[in-house]
């Protein structure tokens, strides 16, 4: 069926946004590209700091959801059900300033790996509109 889908719409002219990011290589170095940047931005300090030191398992994981999130194979589904992704992420503390910089960092990561700025634009409102989603904690300045 999947296959059929895709052929009915190379037809018609249409792509997924997963093809259109560069498929797996594009969403590779998109979340490559976002975690070097977690990892050495100052202004992502705070959103590295609710991470594991090691980020390898975090940037797979955002690997998969993205795939499938973007149109392409849902990985993180696949093996681990649903993301429920405030849920998981309840258990860390989530202000501004951690969604701010995780922001950032998917913001320039996504600039310098994704030439088109209307693709760009498209991947990203949502993009936003889930991290504002994912803030559980308010902040002093948030008052």
């Amino acid at each position: 069926m999947q296959d059929r889908q895709k052929q009915d719409g190379q037809a018609n002219g249409t792509i997924t946004l997963y093809e259109a990011v560069g498929g797996e290589a594009g969403v590779r170095a998109l979340t490559r590209r976002f975690y070097a940047l977690m990892d050495t931005l100052p202004e992502a300090v705070a959103c590295r700091a609710i991470h594991p030191a090691d980020l390898s398992d975090s940037e797979e994981k955002l690997f998969e959801y993205l795939s499938g999130w973007l149109g392409g194979p849902p990985l993180y589904t696949d093996k681990r059900g649903h993301p429920m992704l405030r849920r998981r992420h309840f258990a860390a503390a989530i202000g501004t300033a951690e969604r701010d910089g995780w922001l950032l960092c998917f913001t320039q990561a996504l600039e310098e790996t994704v030439p088109s700025r209307q693709l760009r634009d498209i991947v990203l409102a949502p993009v936003t509109r889930l991290a504002e989603h994912m803030v559980n904690q308010e902040q002093e300045g948030d008052r």
